[in-house]
């Protein structure tokens, strides 16, 4: 974090990343001393409504970050910076996004959480387009010339207006994650299966521990549950309520229950009842401590990749045993007609040894199976899946006896896995392959 005294003295000349949250109403006008070197503006968390005209100064800003603001629209003078790439307007009060605001070079677009019912057919003409997120918004259409967008790999749609899906969405060839919770399409689905039954676990009786881990959703600590006399080590999620950029919270938390108990998923023991500020929560079984996150999150860089250590890898039996378990938990979902929609190694838990689960159900849907979008989102998830098994064969370590022999099938499930949409195998056929794999 950077200040506004620094700035003006001048102290920040040379820098590529500058960061200023400072209550600020007025764009600094020092930030242009910056223009031969600043690639990374974040103004995130300020009171600004506008941008200067003359922002195109910044002829090397690659990134823009201004979210937690005040505009009302997406700033027509982006459109004119040839060397931005990703722009970020999350939770501010957008209704309208000009065609003449989105570069040319667009890779990654967020504008979650704000009051947009309409996008110009321009969006469509951004060939580089990777990650684009719309959650929390009023749109219940996409303009079709978005069936262009050939390179486009996760799209977040939940919290918004859509009767249904558009037609040529599951024909994306390179789509992989997708959020479309939250819609009046699949909304009879998704009430029915919220409905789902988990039992009741007072507040009461939880005593809260050491803090776990913190997600956009919500915060997990550890806790004891004293029930029946005794007391168990349990995980509890505490869920802020708040849109994330994958949807509503509540969304999540409705997913997990209605998963189903499997060796895969973290089982969830109950949701929680009477908690003082009525906040919405889940008591889930406690992992090993063994257990470990397969990847790191995208960077700004990555855009749509996880990132992995570089000294990364699984022998055969722990990468092929992961596969496996990662197949037959998805599988299941699908069999109860939850997308998973974040199907990343970043929301994989392993312990090194194979023992494996797949958490965080934030972009997860509801669609019925019955109906013919199913097949298609299924294909369309089996396509994230196909890029997990890519990562996993890179960073899998050669036995002492070589390469293993089934190692080229697995290869090539992967490959299937990547084959245009219609072409794709669905998780049966992917969970019965990995069988023989791992029977030969």
């Amino acid at each position: 974090m950077h200040t506004l005294e620094q700035l003006r003295a001048g102290a920040l000349q040379g820098i590529t990343r500058l960061q200023l949250r400072a209550g600020l109403t007025e764009f600094p006008r020092e930030i242009f001393n910056l223009a031969d070197t600043l690639e990374i503006l974040d103004l995130t968390g300020n009171a600004l409504a506008a941008l200067p005209d003359d922002l195109p100064r910044l002829h090397k800003l690659r990134i823009l970050f201004c979210s937690n603001n005040r505009f009302t629209e997406l700033p027509a003078m982006l459109g004119s910076m040839p060397a931005l790439t990703m722009v970020g307007f999350k939770a501010n009060q957008i209704t309208s996004v000009p065609a003449s605001a989105l570069p040319p070079a667009l890779r990654w677009l967020v504008l979650t959480d704000n009051r947009i019912e309409h996008l110009p057919d321009e969006l469509g003409r951004r060939p580089a387009m990777q990650k684009l997120m719309l959650s929390g918004n009023r749109l219940k259409t996409l303009p079709d010339t978005m069936a262009n967008l050939h390179q486009l790999e996760l799209l977040r749609l939940a919290a918004n207006a859509f009767e249904a899906l558009p037609v040529w969405l599951t024909t994306l060839p390179r789509l992989a994650w997708l959020a479309c919770a939250g819609n009046p399409w699949g909304a009879e689905r998704a009430q029915a299966m919220s409905a789902a039954p988990a039992p009741l676990i007072d507040w009461g009786q939880l005593a809260l521990q050491q803090q776990l881990g913190e997600g956009a959703s919500g915060v997990i600590h550890r806790a004891d549950w004293q029930h029946d006399g005794g007391s168990t080590p349990v995980a509890v999620k505490l869920y802020k309520g708040e849109m994330t950029s994958d949807g509503s919270p509540l969304n999540e938390m409705a997913a997990c229950v209605a998963a189903g108990l499997h060796p895969h998923l973290i089982p969830v023991l109950g949701r929680i009842a009477g908690h003082p500020e009525q906040a919405q929560g889940l008591v889930m079984a406690l992992l090993d401590p063994a257990f470990v996150n397969l990847a790191g999150p995208p960077s700004l860089a990555s855009c749509t990749r996880d990132i992995y250590e570089d000294d990364k890898q699984l022998d055969w039996p722990a990468m092929l045993a992961i596969a496996q378990g990662v197949a037959a938990a998805t599988a299941q979902l699908h069999e109860r007609g939850i997308l998973h929609g974040d199907l990343y190694a970043h929301n994989i838990l392993h312990d090194n040894l194979g023992r494996c689960v797949l958490s965080d159900f934030g972009a997860a849907a509801f669609y019925d199976t019955a109906t013919p979008d199913a097949a298609p989102l299924q294909q369309l998830e089996v396509r994230a899946f196909g890029l997990l098994l890519e990562e996993l064969v890179q960073r899998c370590t050669p036995a002492a006896g070589g390469q293993p022999a089934a190692l080229p099938h697995l290869t090539q499930l992967a490959q299937d896995c990547l084959a245009p949409p219609a072409e794709r195998p669905m998780f049966a056929a992917i969970t019965a392959r990995l069988q023989q794999i791992a029977a030969q």
